[in-house]
């Protein structure tokens, strides 16, 4: 998903040139979202039909569904925020905004009065030729980006997303030279960037546990799009710390301090739900005979060195997700043997 905004001073043709730069990527067969922002109250339904009666009533959020849909939410959201949904509503490859002037996009601006660090080309709205919107929408194909947060380029010497936007805003990089991130997350309504190898490994492990479910019963015949709410419960963030090991096929797969710290809690949290003592210092897991079918492997599981007993259910999701945590790791040795020994340390 690739983000402009086009901004500038009142009267400055500001929506005419949105339509236009809508009009031309829709052309180009685009699926493209657009935001328009004001600094007046906007209101997207008429008095006195029933959606306006019910956010009268004290509905903060109305949803009216008929020929098309619209949402009427009581307050400002943030446009990170809105950003974010947008991706839950379809595969969309542009989202054009109008307004929003103070935010970190890439800017097309219709007055130079608004010019900054951001803006990628100043336009005269009233004057552009159906040229000069094509080559406006070519800019904006290789200008455009995602979301800050959500942007890194490791393999090029970037990790900052700030960093990165600006090297693409000024052509020094392209968005197909940043990770392939897999995996978008936000906690209490903030977007929280994850580089390529954390979006791996929470794709394949979510996949992993949904691998074991039925999910015929529930209509769904194909995995595309997965999408998961975890209310917030207030749970205290673990800050004890632990010591990973994992051997494959008896060997000592090297991990750094990252990983290991991302394993021990993924590791600790799944032997938490399954509520086996309560208060776990030590597991060991142990996975056999892993060949062409992993659900004929044999899986062992000790806490504090006793044994659990654990049904077929259960040994599943262990199994299916374990499996999926190791091959995030790249190890290029065929698997038929997994041990993770995680072991929480006294600081």
């Amino acid at each position: 998903m690739k983000i402009v905004s086009i901004v500038g001073k009142k009267n400055t043709g500001k929506t005419s040139l949105t339509v236009k730069v809508i009009e031309e990527l829709t052309k180009r067969g685009y699926n493209v979202a657009s935001i328009k922002h004001s600094h007046h109250s906007i209101e997207m339904d008429k008095e006195n039909t029933d959606t306006w009666k019910h956010k009268q009533a004290g509905a903060n959020l109305v949803v009216g569904v008929g020929s098309t849909t619209f949402f009427n939410a009581r307050k400002e959201h943030d446009l990170n925020r809105i950003l974010y949904l947008l991706k839950h509503f379809d595969d969309f490859d542009f989202v054009i905004i109008e307004g929003y002037k103070s935010y970190n996009y890439p800017k097309i601006i219709t007055s130079p009065n608004v010019r900054d660090e951001y803006t990628i080309k100043e336009v005269n709205s009233f004057e552009i030729t159906p040229e000069g919107v094509s080559e406006l929408a070519d800019l904006i194909e290789v200008r455009g980006h995602d979301i800050v947060d959500t942007l890194f380029a490791n393999n090029c010497g970037f990790n900052n997303g700030e960093t990165i936007a600006k090297e693409i805003r000024q052509g020094n990089l392209s968005v197909d030279d940043l990770d392939n991130v897999h995996s978008y997350m936000s906690i209490d309504g903030k977007v929280v960037g994850l580089n390529r190898f954390v979006s791996d490994y929470i794709k394949k492990e979510v996949i992993g546990v949904i691998n074991t479910l039925n999910l015929k019963d529930f209509g769904v015949s194909d995995i595309g799009k997965i999408e998961i709410v975890i209310p917030n419960e207030n749970t205290p963030q673990n800050e004890t710390k632990s010591k990973c090991t994992i051997l494959i096929n008896d060997k000592d797969l090297k991990i750094n301090g990252f990983t290991e710290n991302i394993v021990s809690n993924s590791i600790k949290g799944m032997i938490s739900s399954i509520k086996t003592e309560s208060d776990v210092k030590l597991i060991d897991i142990e996975i056999t005979n892993i060949k062409s079918e992993l659900k004929n492997a044999e899986i062992n599981l000790k806490t504090n060195n006793h044994d659990v007993e654990i049904n077929e259910f259960t040994s599943g999701i262990l199994k299916e997700t374990i499996y999926a945590i190791i091959t995030s790791l790249k190890t290029d040795e065929e698997i038929e043997k997994i041990n993770i020994t995680v072991e929480e340390i006294t600081c």
